[in-house]
């Protein structure tokens, strides 16, 4: 009862405001929602490029965190029974097209993934139900990778959110996941790492297209003569956010991944560094979706009258 008093308080403090911050995705159980947003992400640009490098490990790594996903999702509905609701609300929602893309990866990745974990029990991997399962998987990789920008970006009551360059931020975000996965993948496979030399540069690129992005956003929203877009921008480098921004983005996801790649263009990484090096890069980019959404501000309820004359 005092919990739900404490949040009504807030709620009518909020609207006093002229510019609300939301709540909604980044408290409560709207937490899962973000995780899973994250972890999904991650899954799908693992399973690419673990496809491309032909890393059965990796493609176990991506199927454990889609899986997660999906559990982190359904904890953000509350009740289980709640996601067939959810569904049918594929014509107008991205969070169920996103929903149903999980879905068919979580079934076409596991038609992949018995042949090759436990070779002649079921099927073959050159068999006809293996390569429907590659479709599926694929099918839902996509999906998983493309979807997450427009969720944000259908939020048209967040102007920070609202952004045509969100959905290839995050398109970006789950790429370079994608090789924090790989990098963990052949860590713990203990492959030569000299033979990572590419990724690295891969790495290396892809951020520089996050930042790009980034950066574009950014500018837009203070050139936007929108104050709350302005307002976010304040959170984000200023405000309450700006913690998990510097710390959590600038210096765990940027400067020490960055040192580590520079380190491998240079010379041998050891495992260990590469399990640094994929888990700073991973959780970097968990802090910069973590701070964007937590400085997001609606658009003001109502506007004041201006004095009578």
């Amino acid at each position: 009862m005092e919990h739900t008093r404490t949040k009504y308080d807030q709620l009518i403090q909020d609207l006093r405001s002229d510019l609300r911050p939301q709540r909604e995705w980044s408290e409560g159980r709207g937490i899962f929602m973000v995780i899973g947003h994250f972890v999904v992400g991650v899954a799908g640009g693992t399973w690419l490029f673990s496809l491309l490098y032909g890393n059965r490990t990796g493609l176990g790594l991506a199927f454990v965190l889609a899986g997660l996903g999906g559990l982190l999702h359904l904890a953000n509905l509350g009740h289980p029974g709640r996601a067939w609701k959810m569904m049918l609300q594929f014509k107008r929602s991205w969070i169920s097209r996103g929903f149903f893309g999980l879905s068919f990866f979580l079934a076409g990745a596991l038609l992949v993934l018995v042949p090759q974990f436990a070779p002649g029990v079921l099927w073959g991997s050159d068999s006809v139900i293996a390569g429907i399962g590659n479709v599926l998987a694929i099918a839902g990789m996509l999906t998983m990778i493309g979807y997450m920008g427009f969720v944000y970006t259908a939020s048209k009551g967040i102007p920070f959110w609202n952004s045509p360059l969100h959905p290839a931020l995050y398109i970006t975000y789950a790429l370079r996941g994608g090789i924090a996965g790989l990098l963990l993948a052949l860590a713990l496979n203990g492959q030569d790492v000299p033979s990572i030399t590419n990724l690295l540069l891969l790495w290396t690129v892809i951020t520089a297209m996050v930042i790009l992005f980034f950066g574009l956003e950014v500018h837009g929203a203070l050139t936007s003569g929108n104050a709350a877009a302005q307002r976010s921008v304040h959170e984000l480098f200023a405000g309450s956010v700006a913690i998990y921004f510097y710390g959590g983005t600038l210096l765990l996801g940027l400067a020490v991944p960055a040192w580590l790649v520079w380190t491998g263009l240079s010379g041998p990484l050891s495992l260990a560094a590469m399990v640094v090096l994929a888990l700073a890069s991973a959780f970097g980019d968990f802090f910069m979706k973590y701070s964007t959404i937590r400085a997001g501000v609606y658009l003001p309820v109502w506007t004041r009258l201006a004095p009578q004359r």
